[in-house]
């Protein structure tokens, strides 16, 4: 098949949804299928079994203008661009919006230069211009994650100020993405409890809808018996700046554990870590914190592998890579039990859960494990199996192309 992917933003470090594309279309090349990408900012890695197209996008939500030189504030007065430029200096997030009307007019060029596909596959952007792309006549489908509306409630329970919720509500096209997702000709989340999130939030026909449970790339994330893990070291993975990852509940957890207990953060997020610099001074933690940075995928293996235990507070997961990379490299992990968590770390001895929101519970678990050597490295022998029997990419891959089969076969019948 061809096959065309949209993402607004394409690469790894800007969380799942750039990890998600990567692995998915290599190993969908890898199954003989002719992939095209187009990508927002930031780009990609180097993606060779793919055809790249990069969408432009001036990242206007991220800088002021004194970021920009004399030709790129020329560019802003172009319709889109200044329409961009001008929601965002009101606390709006227009680029969901903006990508999709630059890839609806990219796809026109790239239809008049010869190039077809077989589907067009969203990346959950879910803007107003994939509404218009069903008009090229190319089935059109959709990832969705997870519903905003999870991030929104996060936001809320961790914003104190009066201006800060009032940006988390301009912040959040709720309105454009529930209309979008309900035209889509299917969708795929990437776990029941995502899919049960996602089927409520948007009101989609649940017959439209498919479960296809994310992978870890098991050539990086395995075991290492070889490397010692440090005593007492914990491991959280994830954007610190995205509230409904918890990292307040860690780091209080942290502030209440011994001393001779310490944290990597692993943050391929923002540059700016506001928020968890405020948390650590609050806590008076920072000395037993480490915070490394868009590490690449073999050194974040080797992090989970000096690690005596992940950590995963999230406050929602619509699937939980972090946990699952953890797991694949035997290292146990202590999750919340919000979204999707419970059905990655399972009920068979990989992981212990914890009531979400709860520093108390995270605290008293860490150190349960912390305190027993030989259950930590059962439980990371049984969290390694279960990740390879599950959780693979090759598995999505093929589970994603037998939806592909079932959406191209339902436009076929229909025309009959």
């Amino acid at each position: 098949m061809k096959i065309c992917f949209l993402s607004y933003r394409g690469n790894m470090y800007s969380g799942g949804q750039g990890i998600y594309l990567y692995y998915l279309t290599r190993e969908l090349a890898r199954r003989g299928h002719r992939i095209t990408v187009l990508s927002g900012p930031p780009y990609p890695w180097e993606m060779p079994w793919a055809k790249v197209v990069r969408i432009t996008n001036h990242c206007y939500y991220a800088q002021g203008l004194a970021n920009y030189d004399q030709a790129s504030l020329l560019k802003t007065f172009s319709p889109i661009n200044f329409y961009e430029f001008a929601l965002t200096r009101l606390w709006f997030f227009p680029e969901m919006f903006t990508y999709s009307i630059r890839a609806f007019l990219k796809l026109a060029e790239l239809f008049r230069a010869g190039d077809s596909f077989d589907l067009i596959h969203d990346n959950q952007c879910l803007g107003y211009g994939q509404i218009l792309i069903k008009g090229y006549g190319v089935p059109v489908m959709a990832s969705i994650h997870h519903p905003l509306a999870m991030d929104r409630g996060a936001d809320f329970v961790q914003s104190h100020t009066f201006v800060e919720r009032a940006r988390r509500v301009a912040f959040y096209p709720f309105v454009m993405q529930k209309i979008v997702a309900r035209q889509m000709e299917m969708v795929i989340s990437g776990s029941q409890d995502s899919a049960n999130a996602v089927q409520q939030a948007f009101d989609i026909d649940r017959n439209k809808m498919r479960v296809v449970y994310d992978g870890v790339d098991e050539t990086v994330f395995y075991p290492r018996p070889e490397i010692q893990r440090v005593p007492g070291r914990l491991i959280f993975v994830g954007n610190t700046e995205d509230r409904k990852k918890g990292i307040l509940y860690l780091v209080q957890a942290l502030a209440q554990l011994p001393d001779r207990v310490s944290l990597v953060v692993v943050d391929g997020g923002a540059k700016w870590k506001f928020y968890l610099n405020q948390l650590m001074d609050r806590y008076q933690v920072r000395k037993r914190i480490t915070v490394k940075e868009r590490l690449s995928p073999e050194d974040l293996a080797l992090e989970y592998c000096r690690a005596e235990v992940g950590v995963v507070p999230s406050l929602y997961e619509g699937f939980g890579l972090p946990a699952a990379e953890a797991m694949a490299c035997a290292t146990p992990v202590v999750s919340s039990d919000a979204g999707a968590l419970p059905e990655v770390v399972g009920g068979d001895g990989a992981g212990v859960l914890v009531p979400a929101k709860n520093s108390a519970a995270l605290r008293d678990k860490i150190l349960f494990l912390l305190e027993r050597g030989e259950l930590r490295k059962k439980m990371g022998a049984n969290a390694a199996e279960r990740v390879r029997n599950l959780f693979t990419w090759a598995e999505c891959a093929r589970v994603t192309e037998q939806v592909y089969q079932e959406l191209i076969s339902r436009g076929k019948n229909a025309d009959r």
